[in-house]
């Protein structure tokens, strides 16, 4: 079975092509990026909707397919932004009436453990997943994927992006955080948040750019997020370990594609006598494969979907989905 998956929950449009074996044929990441300031949910969908039948045509050609060789059409439901999200579900349903085959709308959280699962070897992990809209811990658990810990207000993705907005690094700041944090050698006092399992960043945006004001350098400012923010993710997913049994992490979304944060997350399994496993960068961001594959696996396991059953949901949670494939 060929599936194209079309990924649009942000600033990304991805649209990727997978066989019955998760070989990723193609994987064409298209990303809105602003001119200035921050990310705008309508700037972006426009973006989208002027980009997605250029890039279709891209990844089928990069997969050296024609659009009748596809056999499913899937989607990102959601969670995300509601303009964006609107135009993969429109281009989905598009294709999916066009050419007369089914579609299936797919949760973006759960896309990510899914191709991680299938692409690393890993067998039943907790999912550390840790990008610009969300922060959770994720463990298969009971027939679904529960939440063991998340962000309590904002991703750790998107609190590297209002820092770096606030501090004049650009958007899309966390490369930059990152390569300031290597020259840094001073830990100053950033708040350490968390709450039970779960963990809380804006609190910590705002004690830096206090530090910033008060004059102290960026490399401090930038090693001293990082570590606190890291040290947070790793108790919360050791204790998310620890407390379901599990000796595989598996680690998901575009913050992942930080050395240090692997580095912290590495060493904590080590000390546990665990597998850490990481997706090639192009499947660690938000892209078309992994929706493409979590469509598959889906499909095969019997789920079906009408057009009525494709409505975007924007707050769409991860302990929603019935997982019927495992």
């Amino acid at each position: 079975m060929i599936t194209i998956g079309i990924e649009g929950t942000a600033h990304t449009l991805g649209i990727g092509i997978t066989d019955s074996g998760c070989n990723v044929l193609a994987n064409v990441i298209d990303m809105y990026r602003p001119p200035e300031g921050g990310l705008h949910p309508r700037e972006a969908a426009n973006h989208h909707a002027d980009a997605v039948a250029s890039v279709i045509s891209k990844a089928l050609s990069e997969a050296g397919l024609s659009v009748k060789d596809i056999d499913l059409v899937s989607f990102s439901k959601g969670p995300g932004l509601g303009p964006c999200l609107r135009v993969a579900a429109t281009a989905a349903r598009a294709l999916s009436a066009k050419l007369n085959i089914p579609i299936m709308g797919v949760n973006h959280c759960v896309a990510h453990v899914e191709i991680g699962n299938a692409t690393t070897g890993c067998k039943d992990p907790v999912l550390l997943y840790a990008s610009g809209g969300n922060t959770q811990v994720i463990a298969f658990a009971n027939g679904k994927y529960r939440i063991f810990g998340e962000t309590l207000d904002i991703g750790v993705g998107n609190m590297f992006d209002k820092l770096g907005r606030e501090l004049g690094l650009g958007y899309y700041a966390g490369p930059t955080i990152e390569k300031l944090a290597k020259e840094g050698d001073k830990l100053l006092d950033i708040p350490y948040s968390v709450k039970g399992m779960d963990m809380a960043f804006s609190g910590i945006l705002t004690a830096a750019v206090s530090l910033r004001k008060k004059g102290h350098r960026l490399e401090d400012i930038a090693y001293s997020v990082q570590e606190t923010c890291f040290a947070m993710l790793a108790e919360v997913t050791e204790r998310a370990m620890a407390h379901v049994g599990k000796d595989e992490v598996l680690m998901g979304g575009g913050v992942v594609q930080n050395a240090r944060l692997r580095d912290v997350i590495a060493k904590m399994a080590e000390e546990r006598n665990s597998k850490m496993h990481v997706p090639q960068p192009r499947l660690c961001i938000d892209n078309g494969a992994m929706i493409a594959w979590l469509g598959h696996i889906m499909y095969s396991s019997g789920v079906r979907m009408t057009m009525d059953d494709t409505k975007i949901d924007q707050r769409f949670r991860t302990d929603e989905v019935d997982v019927t494939w495992r």
